[in-house]
Parts: structure tokens; C-alpha cells; sequence
């Protein structure tokens, strides 16, 4: 015979039940249960031949009422359904629905399937599929997992073991029977203590049992842990999951870890614990669920204790972490490489900008290309330029430039020069009259890189005549030449021409 408080217990859920399906579901539930918990609940449901239409009805609106209260998503609650009969069927998985609108649907339009009690068939589905970690559609890793039987207790079969495994592997099991059969086989399967994990009720009356199942899920996925987030070189944010309801405070204690310390009494002005410098406090209201902290010191270890102020006690959370080491600003040691004054044997180069207070002093290394000996010169930390000498005419260097800092970094830059080609001058030119406005010229030439030879001559009233002449033609003869004109020729190379020599005609 049910007592007093459990009758007003059932009709205070079902008053509860019409009010929440009236309007928006999760308008009256309090914060401390939407956001309490973090896992995964897989709901094994007995949808076998044995159990009657109007049982599988009222099992159903128990879970849409079970699981009402709780917040889903892939941060918090997932929820799984599977259903047992002759084969098993996984009606969704865990990461199927995100809302509660969502999984409210979907357990609306769960159809019975009838047929034979299956139960270890689906338990071995459950193992290797939705409750194994790390694979897809599976459970998360590192967080808890819950099984919820519910049975009317006719032939569950052989589940004892299967059951085992499941536990061995750590996750919770609770067990709802509507029936009164196989007391003994259902006690050994549920997870400790028995008592607070295996419920019988008559299915007129399952939604006695809401309050202390969800109790006991709860107690086996609330999310009691402090996450420290977006942490700088001097500032930190704290998360948890609220557990006061609006109600209360949280105290917040946060000091340096120092190093080398073990054991001892913590005082005031020193951080609870020991090894800990001194800490600081802040206050969040009951309804906070983060805090930043501030002036914090770079690349240091801090421990943080959150500890929730009410009537009931709850524990306090705990979580270490280390701020980021100070950044330096970042200087350009070299940011330009400049090249002049090129000759045939020497080249200028030059730096900046100069930073004597950071720079030890740069370094040039350079070669021809494409494999010339590699040439290293050292230059100090108060200069910006030098003259690289003893190159080679008309050849391309490599020439890298590296800023040495005190921190022991170095920054380079790497340009390409060019010294000049030698262009030798022509050494001798003669002039001789043959004729009326007729001269012949002679000169001696024949140079390495010789191209050609350029003759000009001017011709009168401001006009010039020009002749190009191949390398190996060292006279020529030009006519139409005026009196007191002059004559030049100048020897041609491949990039300019050289020094020539000029007669008057």
C-alpha cells in the first residue's frame, strides 16, 4: 500500500507533466537542472510482444517526462533510444537531437514492435555500437554513461553477463520493471547501490518514480567540473555548470602555485592548500556561471577553487592553469638591404635600420653564382654599410645580410648583385686624308668581350652620321666627310661601350 507522501509525490508530477506540455517545456524547470549535466543516456525499452499497448504508452510518456528537464547537445546531455524485440532496433542515437523539441517528436512517434523478448541481442547492439567510445554515432570519451532498462521483468533472458561487461566498462545501469517477476536477476544486474538504481512500480503508477530516477541519473552524469578558458599573460576565464539555482554565491579563490612546497595549513592571505602564494577572492552571484580573472602574472601557475554558498553543501572545483609567458614586441632588426657604387671589382652595400641597443652585430656572407667560394665579412653593431672588394667583373653575387640580437635570434636578408664589366678603352686611332671629303681610319682594338665598334662622324649643319662595325674590322674608310669635321670610334660591349677616341678630319 502506497503512502501519503508517494500519492501527493505522483500527483504533484502529474499536475507538473499537463503544466509543462501546456506551454514552452523547459520554461519551469530551474536552471540547476538544465545545465546540471554532462553524458550520455542510452534508454534500452522493452517494446516486445509481452508488453501490452497501453504499458508501451505510458513507458513512453514516462521518458518524454523522464527527460524533459535536461539540457541536450553535443556540451551537455545526449540521449539515445533502442528499442527491444525479436531483432533490435536503434530507434536514434546519441547525436540524433540537440532540443528538446527534437527528442520530444521523436518519442512520440516511437512505435512498439512487438514480438519476442530479445534483450541480450540488443544489449550486445548497445555494447559494440551506441555505449562503445570513439566511434562514430558512439559515446563521447572521458565522460559518464548511463543505461536505462525499462522492463515489464517477463523472460529478460540471459543479460547477467552482457550486463557485466557493460559495468566493467563503467557505465551505469538502472533498472525499471513494471512487473514483479526475476526480483533476484534484476538486482545483480543494475549498477550500486541497488537500492537507489532498481525500481519496481505498477505502470498505473510509474511516474511516482520520475523525481528519484532522474535523481539518480543526475548523481551519475552531473558536471561538476571548473574549465579555465581564453587564457592570456594576464587575464584567465572560468566556466562551470550552475548549481545553485539562482540562490546563493559562488566563492572564488585564485593564487600563484609556488614551487618546491608540499604540505601545510593554509592562513590568511595564503591560498587554501599549500604550495600557493597569495591568493585573491571574487564573488559571483548564484545565477553566474563564469568568471575572468584579472592581473594575473605572465607564465605563472595558478590554482583556482570554486566553491558553491547555499543552504544545501555541494562541493567545491578545482582547476589548475598557467597564464602566458610576456611577449616582447617585435622589432624589425633589418627590414632593408639597399646596393650601389657597382664597379667592375667592388660593391657597396647597405642596411637598416641600425639598432645598436638590440644588435650585437651583423654578419655578410656572399659568393658568385651559380657555386663561387662562400666569403664571410663581420661588420659592428654602430655600422650600416661596407664595401665587399676583390670580385669578379661581370658576375652575379649572393649577398646575405644577418642582424645577430643579444636574445641570441638573428633576422636575415638575402640580394642578388651584379658587378660592372670591364670595358677597356680604345687604345689608338689614326686619320688619313685619301681623297675630296674622303678619310681612312685605323685603330687597334681586339679586346675580351668585344662586340663591335661604333664610328661616328659629323657631316655638317648639325647632322651626325653613324656606322657599327663587326669586332674583327679594325679600319674602315668614310666618305662625304666636310673639312674639320670630327671622327670617333668607340669600342662596344655586351652591356655599354667603352672609352673611345675622336680626330679632326
Amino acid at each position: 500500500m502506497k503512502s501519503i507522501m508517494e500519492v501527493r509525490r505522483a500527483l504533484t508530477c502529474v499536475l507538473l507533466s499537463v503544466f509543462l506540455c501546456a506551454g514552452d517545456a523547459q520554461d519551469s524547470v530551474p536552471d540547476s537542472v538544465l545545465n546540471c549535466c554532462e553524458g550520455d543516456v542510452l534508454v534500452l525499452l522493452d517494446s516486445s510482444g509481452s508488453v501490452a499497448s497501453y504499458e508501451f504508452f505510458h513507458m513512453v510518456d514516462f521518458l518524454k517526462e523522464l527527460l524533459l528537464p535536461f539540457s541536450l547537445g553535443p556540451d551537455q546531455v545526449r540521449v539515445g533510444l533502442l528499442q527491444v524485440g525479436t531483432e533490435p532496433h536503434l530507434e536514434f542515437s546519441f547525436d540524433t537531437y540537440s532540443s528538446q523539441d527534437g527528442l520530444q517528436a521523436a518519442l512520440g512517434r516511437t512505435k512498439q514492435l512487438k514480438g519476442n523478448t530479445n534483450t541480450v541481442d540488443a544489449l550486445l547492439m548497445a555494447r559494440n555500437q551506441v555505449l562503445k567510445q570513439g566511434v562514430p554515432g558512439g559515446a563521447r570519451p572521458d565522460l559518464p554513461r548511463v543505461l536505462v532498462w525499462l522492463t515489464d521483468g517477463v523472460d529478460p533472458g540471459e543479460v547477467q553477463e552482457p550486463m557485466a561487461r557493460l559495468r566493467e566498462e563503467g557505465v551505469a545501469i538502472l533498472v525499471v520493471s513494471t512487473g514483479h517477476g526475476n526480483y533476484q536477476v534484476l538486482r545483480e544486474v543494475v549498477s550500486p547501490p541497488a537500492e537507489e538504481h532498481l525500481f519496481f512500480v505498477d505502470i498505473d503508477d510509474i511516474t511516482i518514480i520520475s523525481e528519484d530516477l532522474r535523481n539518480a541519473i543526475i548523481e551519475i552524469i552531473r558536471a561538476e567540473r571548473l574549465q579555465v578558458k581564453s587564457v592570456t599573460t594576464t587575464t584567465a576565464q572560468l566556466e562551470w555548470r550552475p548549481v545553485l539555482a539562482g540562490t546563493g554565491y559562488y566563492d572564488i579563490q585564485f593564487g600563484p602555485i609556488r614551487t618546491g612546497q608540499t604540505g601545510g595549513t593554509g592562513r590568511s592571505g595564503t591560498s587554501p592548500g599549500t604550495g600557493l602564494g597569495p591568493f585573491q577572492r571574487i564573488t559571483r552571484p548564484g545565477d553566474a556561471s563564469s568568471a575572468k580573472l584579472i592581473d594575473l602574472h605572465p607564465d605563472t601557475t595558478y590554482r583556482v577553487t570554486l566553491t558553491p554558498k547555499a543552504n544545501l553543501e555541494f562541493n567545491s572545483l578545482h582547476a589548475t592553469f598557467t597564464t602566458l609567458p610576456e611577449v616582447q614586441p617585435v622589432v624589425q632588426t633589418l627590414s632593408t638591404v639597399t646596393v650601389s657604387e657597382s664597379s667592375t671589382n667592388s660593391v657597396r652595400v647597405s642596411w637598416g635600420p641600425l639598432l645598436p641597443h638590440l644588435i650585437q652585430g651583423y654578419q655578410l656572407e656572399y659568393s658568385a653564382l651559380p657555386t663561387g667560394p662562400l666569403r664571410v665579412v663581420s661588420v659592428s653593431n654602430r655600422q650600416n654599410t661596407t664595401v665587399l672588394t676583390g670580385l669578379q667583373p661581370d658576375t652575379q653575387y649572393l649577398v646575405t645580410v644577418s642582424a645577430r640580437q643579444a636574445s641570441g635570434r638573428e633576422r636575415a636578408m638575402t640580394v642578388k648583385v651584379c658587378t660592372q664589366e670591364v670595358l677597356p678603352a680604345l687604345s689608338d686611332l689614326q686619320l688619313t686624308t685619301v681623297g675630296d671629303e674622303s678619310v681612312q681610319l685605323h685603330w687597334t682594338g681586339s679586346y675580351d668581350g668585344l662586340r663591335g665598334y661604333w664610328v661616328t662622324w659629323e657631316r655638317g649643319q648639325s647632322q651626325r652620321s653613324t656606322l657599327y662595325l663587326p669586332p674583327n674590322q679594325l679600319s674602315t674608310t668614310l666618305n662625304h666627310v666636310p673639312s674639320r669635321a670630327r671622327v670617333c670610334v668607340s669600342p662596344v660591349y655586351r652591356t655599354a661601350r667603352g672609352e673611345g677616341l675622336c680626330c679632326t678630319a
